[in-house]
């Protein structure tokens, strides 16, 4: 229990200081930004003296470090700022896109676990089979699809010549259906390549053969000892594409019109929303974070040796 609190707290020290690294980021993502970010937010026949009040209303005007010490003041205290396109508080713009994000990439990691697990244990077992082929198939191609390209094909099948999904929208279990297929699928092949690799390998240990030697049964071994072993490696891959499918989240909401967090960043992008980048730059970093912590939680609830690490 003291080594597993140890390694806690060394995780969170660091997560600690990513974020700060982040903060940093996210603030000079505006003041460092060519030309007057004031000017920039505004339209181009903006006057000085509508220039002049935005650079008041934002501190601007300040010195560098007394105004990163007021934004991070500002973010302890959970205060983003204000959006300066929907005049709004951008903590709640991004908290009320949240969800639906964070339902979309659930479901794109669930619909990965469904496909891969099965796939990758199996053709892990049975090198060499027609299974084998064909997960190795699926993972060549889903790891060199384009997202776009996968979603809209998936559109132009299932919504256009199919007719048996909606494309658009938000707000029932068909809706989902496309988008997390689009999003989880890619990561479903690199985990099966993963969970097969490492099903195979495991499989070609001595401490494997001598288990068999005594007698154990084959669904005991696959399932107490290989699998284990080769969950090791397969956690952490999934752990890292988290961040990765908060990334492609992006590009799929914008494909599929789903309303979360990548619409939200693509339009304060298009606007020049300076404030409200920065808020979803510091809050999907968080996220990553906060995930990360939590793998590693799972990973050391798996093998109890790698709080000693």
């Amino acid at each position: 229990m003291q080594n597993f609190m140890q390694f806690m707290v060394k995780r969170l020290l660091s997560a600690v200081i990513v974020l700060f690294g982040v903060s940093i980021v996210a603030f000079g993502l505006m003041r460092l930004a060519p030309g007057n970010p004031a000017a920039l937010m505004l339209p181009d026949n903006a006057t000085v003296e509508q220039i002049a009040a935005v650079e008041a209303k934002m501190g601007l005007n300040k010195p560098l470090i007394q105004q990163y010490l007021i934004y991070i003041g500002d973010v302890l205290h959970g205060n983003l700022g204000t959006s300066i396109f929907f005049n709004r508080s951008c903590g709640e713009l991004i908290f009320g896109r949240l969800p639906a994000t964070g339902l979309l990439t659930f479901a794109a990691v669930v619909v990965s676990i469904l496909v891969s697990f099965p796939m990758g244990i199996i053709s892990g077992i049975k090198k060499g089979s027609a299974i084998d082929f064909f997960s190795m198939v699926f993972a060549l191609l889903g790891m060199s699809m384009s997202q776009v390209w996968l979603g809209l094909l998936f559109i132009l099948f299932f919504g256009v010549f199919m007719g048996v999904l909606p494309t658009q929208g938000y707000g029932s279990f068909r809706n989902l259906i496309l988008p997390a297929l689009t999003l989880g699928l890619p990561l479903a092949a690199l985990v099966t390549r993963m969970l097969r690799s490492g099903m195979y390998e495991v499989l070609e240990e001595d401490y494997i053969t001598a288990t068999k030697a005594r007698g154990i049964g084959n669904f005991k071994i696959y399932t107490r000892y290989a699998l284990k072993n080769a969950l090791l490696p397969t956690i952490t891959i999934i752990g890292m594409q988290i961040g990765q499918l908060l990334a492609g989240a992006i590009i799929v909401e914008q494909v599929f019109g789903w309303p979360g967090l990548g619409s939200l960043t693509v339009k304060a992008i298009n606007m020049r929303d300076f404030p409200l980048i920065q808020s979803i730059l510091l809050v999907t970093a968080s996220l990553f974070v906060i995930i990360n912590i939590l793998v590693d939680i799972i990973y050391v609830a798996v093998d109890p040796r790698m709080s000693l690490n």
